[in-house]
Formats: structure tokens, sequence, C-alpha cells
């Protein structure tokens, strides 16, 4: 793609910056992308399935998606996904197409050309498809010059960073499961110690704390959105003890459950 002039970028219709509803999901189609499509979240929780692959999602998760890819994503609804999303093509086979997927550490470059592309169009401002083209093709370079100059080591860090969030993500969408810390350490691929010195490190607190935080945060959401009493939200949670769950959800929350609901 670095090889193409702006010129040979087809931009397509469906573009936007947007914030995902609560039930937002996109759901796996029958025929692949006939297109590419650069994804890029703003912020949010959520997991992106990609040709059968899941990933954990956050600020800076940026896809490149290509034609022949299948995909599809939920989110997480008490953090909805912000995400910009451009749709396009190219009149020429490109050489060099950046790799699938990555975490943007330094956003800020990135983010505002991400703003300009959308902002374009929305003003119909002059020679906007022009501009736009040229946009693409210095989000593209940004990608490409990150593939190409993104050391061992770094590229290293990024495939942990990307498991610790993967794993904090199914934690999140099993709350009600019982995690042992020494299974979430093999699912990851590494010892019980550095998995849980690094889990902290990269989510900001502990892996005890986290899945007790996940499932006070699902009983929350199944007290106020669910219709279900506490008995049943505790049962559902794998409490086997309803006035420790009391205790527990007030001890995160400052109220208890029956206050909530």
């Amino acid at each position: 793609m670095l090889s193409l002039a702006p010129s040979s970028y087809v931009l397509l219709s469906a573009f936007a910056k947007i914030v995902c509803e609560p039930g937002w999901k996109w759901q796996k189609r029958e025929k692949p992308l006939a297109n590419y499509d650069l994804f890029y979240v703003w912020s949010g929780e959520g997991e992106v399935v990609l040709n059968g692959k899941p990933y954990a999602v956050g600020k800076g998760s940026c896809f490149l998606f290509r034609p022949g890819d299948h995909t599809s994503a939920t989110h997480n609804p008490q953090k909805p996904l912000v995400l910009t999303y451009i749709h396009f093509d190219t009149k020429e086979r490109p050489e060099a197409v950046p790799e699938p997927y990555r975490v943007l550490e330094d956003t800020f470059d990135f983010e505002q050309l991400l703003s300009r592309y959308v902002r374009l169009f929305l003003v119909r401002t002059f020679a906007a498809e022009e501009e736009a083209r040229l946009i693409l093709k210095q989000l593209v370079i940004h990608l490409l010059r990150a593939d190409l100059d993104e050391p061992v080591e770094r590229r290293a860090s990024n495939q942990l960073t990307e498991s610790i969030h993967e794993i904090a993500n199914y934690i999140q969408q099993h709350p009600g499961n019982v995690h042992r810390v020494d299974d979430l350490a093999a699912r990851a691929g590494l010892s019980t110690r550095y998995f849980s010195i690094k889990f902290k490190e990269l989510i900001g607190v502990s892996v005890q704390t986290y899945m007790i935080r996940s499932r006070i945060e699902r009983a929350q959401h199944l007290l106020i959105h669910a219709g279900m009493n506490v008995t049943e939200v505790a049962d559902a949670l794998g409490y086997r003890d309803i006035f420790f769950f009391s205790r527990q959800f007030k001890q995160y929350t400052g109220k208890s459950p029956s206050e909530i609901r």
C-alpha cells in the first residue's frame, strides 16, 4: 500500500466514529469482507473475532481487515466501545499491507488523522475526497512504519499485553465461573507468579480483585436490568452464601444489593 498513489484508494461510503449502544454486537456474516476496513477503538472494552481468533480490545486497538476476512465483535455494555471504521478499496493490488492487528501506544497523531477524515465529510468540505485519500495513505504509512520499525522485544511485549488483556476479557465475560489463578496463568502460557505480576502491572489491580470486581459489576447489571432478585443474582454468580455476597457487594459499591435493585 505504500507504493500506491493516493488516487488509487477507493473511498467507500461506510465510515463513522460511533459510540456503540449497550446491546451492540457485530454479527458474523455468511460472506467474507469484500474490501478493506480500518477499525480503531477509542475507548471501552470488548472482543473482536478475526478469522476465528479472538482479540480482547480496548483503547488503541487497531485492525486492518482485508478482503476475505471473517469478522464479528461484542463489547461490555457497561463499558461500551467507541470506535471509528473506514471502508475502502484499492484500484491496484498493494505490495505491502499493514499487519491485521496491533495496539497503538502513542495514539495522538493517529487519532487526529481519523478525526480529520470523518470531519471532512460531515461538513462537506471543499475537495474532501482528495484530502481524505491523502489522510488514508498517511494512516496506512503510520501502520506500516510501526510494522517495519518495531523491534523484536517490543513485539514480544505487545504479545504479552494481548495475552493478559485476553485473560481479563475472559474473566469479565464469565464472572460466575470459578477462576483459578494457576489455570489463568496456564491459559496465558506463563508461570503463576509472573502472570500475577504482569496482570497487576497491565490491568491495574490484582487478579483476585479483578475477578471480584467483574462479578460485582455483573451483579449490578443483573439487579438493575434483568429483573432478578438478590438470591437469584448471588446464585447465578456462584455465591453460596447470600450474606457474604451482600457484604462484598456493599464493600465495592457502597450500597447493598437490595438498595441497588
